[in-house]
């Protein structure tokens, strides 16, 4: 009995010795991220961006270490996360953000489109009003005669701007809805799940607002996580995106990406709608369009 009693402690030090070795090898310290607040209002945006990443985190604890993760205090803008992502010392260390070259050039980017693409399939919110009037624009050239609204700096800025049609650019993203409805452009062009969301979150606030139902227009505009480039920023970098190599490959990508997108797609219906296709000018050659499991096509369903 003494003897097992003796081995059974011995194995209880060794698991334990074994413990301590295993976090040691991953520095101890948990590996933090703190990722901005982006609006004081309603905005559920980024909800399954989050997730994506928290999953992505969970897949490589076993060779990472444990890990941190939360949302910063302050409400920021897009101009202020940037300045905040510039310094060492920023209250954040990761975001996300439909890629532009500047932003490659200037942070480090996980080139795996965060929400498979789904960001480059847009409905429109316009006025209820203009139902028949949109319902007569066929090409990309009908949609010179209206009036696109943006805000300041996003990405598809270039893509409407290349197209022809005329910007008008809302410094903030609440304040768009409320341009919309006092008719300073025409439409507000929105990936497919934030249309419908915001429509349901907003109506009341906004009206005059409704989904545009005929048209689907289409440029390719990936999300990317984006982090500093210092030495942080390149572990977090590839553990980020190792983590969803891994749920690209296991499918649990894009179960998570079901969850949070599949009946808003469904309800969408996109693939009744007309397609106008427009180009992207601003993609870099590191764009890895060429591997199509990473894209969804609502076209398909796949």
């Amino acid at each position: 009995m003494k003897r097992n009693r003796g081995y059974g402690l011995r194995g209880a030090w060794r698991a334990l010795l074994l413990a301590s070795c295993l976090v040691a090898a991953h520095g101890r310290a948990a590996t933090q991220l703190t990722y901005p607040l982006t609006s004081d209002g309603i905005d559920s945006r980024y909800d399954y961006d989050w997730a994506v990443l928290r999953a992505a985190l969970e897949k490589t604890t076993p060779r990472y270490g444990v890990f941190e993760q939360h949302q910063s205090t302050v409400a920021m803008s897009p101009p202020r996360v940037v300045q905040e992502m510039s310094s060492p010392s920023g209250r954040i260390n990761i975001f996300v953000r439909a890629t532009t070259p500047e932003l490659e050039h200037q942070f480090l980017p996980v080139r795996l489109p965060v929400d498979r693409g789904l960001l480059g399939y847009r409905l429109l919110l316009i006025r209820g009003a203009d139902q028949q009037r949109f319902a007569g624009i066929k090409t990309a050239a009908d949609l010179r005669r209206l009036r696109a609204g943006l805000g300041q700096g996003w990405a598809d800025i270039a893509v409407f701007e290349k197209a022809g049609v005329p910007v008008v650019e809302g410094s903030s993203y609440e304040g768009l809805f409320a341009m919309l409805e006092a008719e300073r452009f025409d439409f507000y062009s929105r990936s497919a799940d934030e249309a419908m969301r915001e429509f349901q979150e907003r109506h009341d606030a906004h009206p005059q607002m409704a989904v545009e139902q005929t048209l689907l227009l289409h440029y390719p505009l990936p999300r990317y996580f984006f982090v500093r480039r210092d030495a942080e920023g390149r572990l977090l970098a590839k553990r980020i995106e190792t983590g969803m190599e891994m749920m690209i490959k296991d499918g649990s990508l894009n179960t998570l990406f079901l969850r949070y997108k599949g009946d808003l797609i469904k309800n969408t219906a996109m693939h009744k709608r007309r397609v106008i296709n427009l180009a992207n000018p601003k993609l870099t050659p590191q764009t890895p369009l060429a591997r199509a499991e990473l894209w969804f096509n609502p076209l398909t369903g796949k």
